[in-house]
């Protein structure tokens, strides 16, 4: 009897059971609802910051890339000064060749003239020179100027050899411009020029020596004696530590002589 009633008691109680048992996992649904919320809020979070930290590193690399070609825009800029720096340079040294003969011709020109002014005003050459001794009445030249029975140029031009072959610099200069003096139409008077500079390089006046070179190569320019100039004049540079004018005359030699023993020389000293 008392089993019966205990029985009958539980019957409700296991009916009762049953319908409260699913509210009992609402709260547990309710809460991993707001957990995953929670949860893609953060990843909508991130991704705005990776959207903006996006957006960041795109300016930067414009700006950046802007940067870069404002350099190469400068770079070329600078390039292109160099390179007209350059042009004008070689038309600079180009006018400067070209002065260099013509002032050579300018100069044989006023000498020509000054000739002819003494000779209309009947002026004879170097006359009253009180620092010159006076010539002995026998000497074939008086004043500078070849009479009838003086030396021939070929007889001056082997007196200058022998005497610059002896290292007589000086007194081999004094025969060679007599030469030129005396005999402007001289077939030597390059000769003469060209061993009056070699006067002035045995004695290592160089810088002397270059201008005297430079006559031969602007007023005789065919003168067999113009390519060994070339290579002297370019030697005088390279001796005076003039190498940009050295390595120019030595392609000018190579350029213009290029069968010469001198060209062959020069070949030596450039690069």
């Amino acid at each position: 009897m008392g089993k019966v009633k205990r029985l009958m008691m539980k019957k409700p109680l296991l009916a009762m059971h049953k319908k409260i048992k699913p509210f009992l996992f609402f709260p547990v649904l309710l809460i991993s609802a707001c957990a995953s919320k929670q949860d893609l809020l953060v990843v909508e979070d991130n991704v705005r910051k990776l959207k903006t930290e996006s957006e960041t590193i795109k300016s930067q690399s414009a700006v950046s890339y802007s940067d870069v070609q404002q350099i190469r825009d400068e770079v070329s800029r600078l390039q292109g000064n160099v390179e007209e720096l350059s042009h004008n340079n070689r038309q600079a040294f180009g006018r400067l060749g070209m002065e260099d003969s013509l002032l050579v011709h300018k100069v044989d020109e006023l000498e020509l003239r000054l000739n002819k002014i003494e000779q209309y005003l009947a002026l004879p050459k170097q006359e009253n020179l009180s620092s010159a001794a006076p010539l002995p009445k026998n000497d074939p030249v008086q004043g500078g100027v070849k009479k009838p029975g003086t030396q021939t140029d070929t007889a001056l031009l082997s007196d200058g050899l022998e005497k610059l072959n002896k290292k007589n610099y000086a007194a081999a200069r004094e025969s060679f411009s007599l030469l030129l003096q005396t005999t402007p139409k001289s077939s030597h008077v390059d000769e003469a020029q060209f061993y009056i500079a070699e006067s002035y390089f045995g004695e290592k006046w160089y810088e002397k020596a270059i201008l005297e070179y430079q006559v031969v190569i602007a007023k005789h320019t065919k003168s067999t004696k113009r390519p060994a100039a070339l290579y002297k004049q370019a030697l005088s540079f390279e001796l005076i530590g003039d190498k940009i004018n050295a390595k120019a005359r030595y392609k000018d030699l190579v350029t213009v002589y290029p069968a010469s023993s001198q060209a062959a020389l020069a070949r030596k000293k450039l690069p």
